[in-house]
């Protein structure tokens, strides 16, 4: 098949989160199954400024309100699916991608409904058989591939339902959407707002989410996000795709990132990147040390973590929190720092390299999320030998088996926390320890699994776009 990947952002030329992962290695998956795949995200300005190996593929007109606005496909061939980039510095050229632009509160609707109606564009011109959509920023994609005939199938991953692409109603006029869509059934309008996720909920062909527990969850109040019911409506047309990572990149025997490569049948150079953690985190070296590399945003559960942090300190535990994001979180956790000396360390940042040492050098992995679609860190703790601790939700409780793949709890409460943490402790250098490690580690959570049941999902779209 012909298979067009839709994101707003692709590692490594930006990204912000998992979906950057995501819509690098599922593709490049693909690409070596057969499938021909092209994944097209915009050229933002902080792109083009880094690149210049960009071929020009071609142009076209993309119809807006009152005219035409040229844009140009640029062509990147590597060594996985080819990454095509929407050219248009009027939409793209500044700015950081999700922000505002200029306190205009509709730039980003306009932004990114614009690259939706790009996305239908090309597919059109190179013959895409389905177009895969991810996340509110391509949640116009179905809707223009319907206004212009697109003869593909289109398939929409909920990566986070908790950012929707809500808009003033005025937006309608501004990036040329009827009116008659403005309607609840089988519409963009979400509580008297422009929903992007709404609008591809109702209308792509098929829809998928990133884990089985989270497909399940999206389907109650507490997680629905107010478009439960017509995720109970479209339940048949609803999978959830557990995601996976690229076991070649994460991979401690072949790391050069961390102090020393181990592996599953002899991981005790694994102790070298202990120490080192130790080392550079300022640490005094006690009890396990709880490794955590996280975006600082509530979801992430960083309040429940802060809360039981003495409690957790009183078990012997040490902290390392890698990340960065809301102020606030950071400024606590700088606090917690300087008060917790040597039991508390907090690096306010993003850093790749960093990240992997955290996750060689730590015992265990902490997630105590309040929901998480699906979760990258624990795999990828497991896949170093560092079993997760986690709460019990979404892709969380499909990847970690309490007591045998890592730990888990199921209140988002202090008592819950701790009891996880102090369980773990009792393993923790004792016997069973290297088994529960060498079990992680040989845990197989390649995207291989996950590409055989998006390969069924697209053809299940192919042949209704036909």
């Amino acid at each position: 098949m012909k298979i067009l990947f839709a994101a707003a952002e692709v590692a490594p030329y930006f990204k912000s989160g998992g979906l950057g992962d995501v819509a690098r290695a599922l593709p490049d998956e693909l690409a070596r199954r057969g499938h021909d795949v092209r994944v097209i995200m915009p050229a933002y300005g902080t792109v083009l400024r880094q690149r210049n190996d960009l071929e020009h593929e071609a142009e076209d007109l993309v119809p807006w309100p009152g005219t035409t606005v040229p844009v140009r496909f640029l062509l990147h061939r590597g060594d996985g699916a080819p990454i095509v980039f929407v050219h248009q510095p009027a939409f793209f050229a500044e700015g950081e991608p999700y922000a505002a632009v200029g306190g205009d509160p509709l730039a980003s609707g306009r932004r990114f409904a614009f690259f939706s109606r790009a996305v239908v564009r090309y597919a059109r011109l190179w013959g895409a058989d389905v177009v895969h959509c991810n996340d509110w920023h391509t949640g116009l994609v179905p809707v223009f591939s319907l206004l212009e005939g697109l003869d593909a199938g289109t398939i929409f991953t909920i990566h986070n339902l908790g950012y929707q692409g809500n808009f003033p109603p005025t937006l309608l006029f501004q990036v040329g959407l009827p009116t008659e869509l403005f309607r609840a059934e089988n519409g963009v309008e979400f509580f008297g707002q422009v929903s992007f996720m709404k609008a591809a909920l109702a209308l792509s062909d098929r829809l998928t989410t990133v884990s089985p527990t989270y497909a399940a969850e999206i389907q109650t109040p507490p997680y629905g996000g107010g478009l439960d019911g017509l995720l109970r409506f479209r339940r048949h047309d609803l999978r959830g795709i557990l995601n996976g990572i690229d076991v070649t990149t994460w991979h401690p025997g072949n790391d050069d990132r961390i102090a020393a490569p181990y592996s599953s049948s002899n991981a005790r150079p694994k102790e070298k990147s202990r120490r080192a953690l130790v080392e550079e985190a300022g640490l005094t070296d006690g009890g396990p040390i709880l490794a955590v590399v996280t975006r600082l945003a509530y979801q992430k559960g960083i309040d429940l973590l802060l809360a039981a942090l003495p409690a957790l300190l009183d078990t012997g535990a040490r902290l390392v929190v890698l990340g960065d994001g809301d102020a606030a979180y950071e400024r606590a956790l700088a606090r917690a720092a300087a008060t917790y000396r040597g039991r508390v360390a907090s690096f306010l940042r993003f850093d790749d390299a960093l990240a992997r040492r955290i996750y060689a050098g730590g015992d265990y992995f902490l997630m105590p999320s309040l929901y998480e679609p699906c979760g990258l860190g624990q795999m990828i703790a497991q896949r170093y030998g560092t079993p997760p601790i986690v709460r019990r939700t979404g892709g969380l409780a499909d990847t970690v088996e309490d007591g045998k793949t890592g730990f888990s709890f199921d209140e988002p409460t202090v008592g819950s926390l701790v009891d996880a943490v102090q369980r773990a402790n009792k393993v923790w250098r004792a016997r069973g320890w290297t088994t529960l490690r060498r079990r992680c580690m040989r845990l197989d959570w390649s995207w291989s699994r996950s590409a055989d049941e998006y390969e069924a999902v697209y053809g299940c779209a192919a042949k209704g776009a036909g």
